[in-house]
């Protein structure tokens, strides 16, 4: 199994095998630390949750079934303009 790294605001996720560039089944684990917050009814709402750790175990194409053919690419516009606005 591959390690797939997670996108980021200038990369996607890309199906080598089929092209897909939308959807995804994504299998992680994570431990969180999260408020839980009960009414008086007892009914729970979690309402604020920090991820301690996170790691993707998997990423499987939706459209071909492929998993670990899954590959970062550059998400379009995202080389146009570096963060000073140049």
């Amino acid at each position: 199994m591959t390690t797939v790294p997670l996108p980021t605001a200038k990369t996607r996720w890309r199906c080598t095998l089929c092209g897909n560039l939308t959807r995804f089944d994504v299998t992680r684990s994570s431990k969180v630390v999260e408020y839980v917050h009960l009414d008086l009814a007892g009914e729970p709402s979690v309402e604020e949750r920090d991820v301690v750790s996170e790691t993707i175990e998997s990423v499987r194409c939706r459209w071909c079934n492929a998993v670990d053919r899954i590959e970062l690419v550059d998400r379009p516009g995202a080389g146009a303009q570096d963060s000073t606005g140049s």
